[in-house]
């Protein structure tokens, strides 16, 4: 066997692993999935009569969701990268000739398709709540692959945050920052409604493209600075965690 059918094969067997580890606690499931849709009932349900957009909320709200969806499973990735680099899991794997790549990327791959489910889930809710998007086949497309580029970018760098770590709690901490940038975001309400300083901050920083640019995509009209700005961000964050997990686990591995 070839050494990238076996690493294929390694990275498989990790994905099957971590999966399993998911559904064994039921409380990641909650933080992954039913947490981000208990944030779009309270914003949508309980606040959003409170907020002028322009549109219909449930409309404006749920691109910005499906981010913070995305961002609400990341503590518990992280904190699985550090569990198995201090309890020996991963020198248990190289006594059994598994790749050691297969160990990050079975990570990142769980990571992602757990934050497609939970993306799923939002878009399903907001279905039921009235959303009422005017995206084509071809947008829609585009939303799904931009989802995916920002779960691959934010599991690389969440399992380097992991590997980084000391303790399984500094792991879960690391990952506070993106669960809070979404906030700072256009994702509640338009950046231009913000105070000064908060306003330049929500304009600047990685999330708000990515959410302009899903929030046009489902709207129908995509706006291409945003969609540059957005890949260029996810693109970036993902060589930056690649990098750094890579530097990190042949240091400690």
């Amino acid at each position: 066997m070839s050494g990238l059918s076996t690493a294929l094969a390694d990275s498989a067997i990790m994905l099957r692993r971590n999966v399993k580890h998911t559904l064994r606690n039921p409380l990641v499931v909650f933080n992954a999935v039913l947490f981000p849709i208990v944030l779009m009932l309270m914003f949508v349900k309980v606040l959003g009569g409170a907020f002028s957009v322009g549109e219909d909320y449930i409309d404006y709200a749920t691109p910005g969701l499906l981010v913070m969806a995305v961002s609400y499973g990341l503590g518990s990735t992280a904190t699985a990268v550090n569990d198995d680099m201090r309890k020996g899991i991963i020198n248990r794997f190289k006594a059994m000739d598994v790749s050691r790549g297969a160990v990050l990327t079975g990570q990142v791959v769980v990571t992602t398709v757990r934050c497609l489910v939970a993306c799923a889930a939002i878009v399903a809710v907001a279905f039921a709540l009235g959303f009422d998007p005017d995206a084509s086949a071809l947008d829609w497309l585009g939303v799904l692959g931009l989802i995916l580029l920002l779960a691959f970018a934010a599991g690389w760098l969440t399992v380097a945050l992991g590997l980084a770590a000391k303790t399984a709690e500094s792991a879960g901490l690391a990952t506070v920052p993106l669960v809070m940038l979404p906030f700072l975001s256009s994702a509640i309400v338009p950046a231009d409604t913000m105070g000064a300083g908060v306003r330049q901050f929500a304009e600047y920083q990685p999330f708000t493209p990515i959410i302009e640019t899903l929030r046009g995509l489902l709207a129908g009209h995509p706006s291409s600075g945003d969609a540059y700005a957005a890949v260029a961000w996810c693109v970036g964050l993902a060589a930056l965690g690649y990098a750094w997990a890579v530097s990190t686990f042949r240091k400690r591995a």
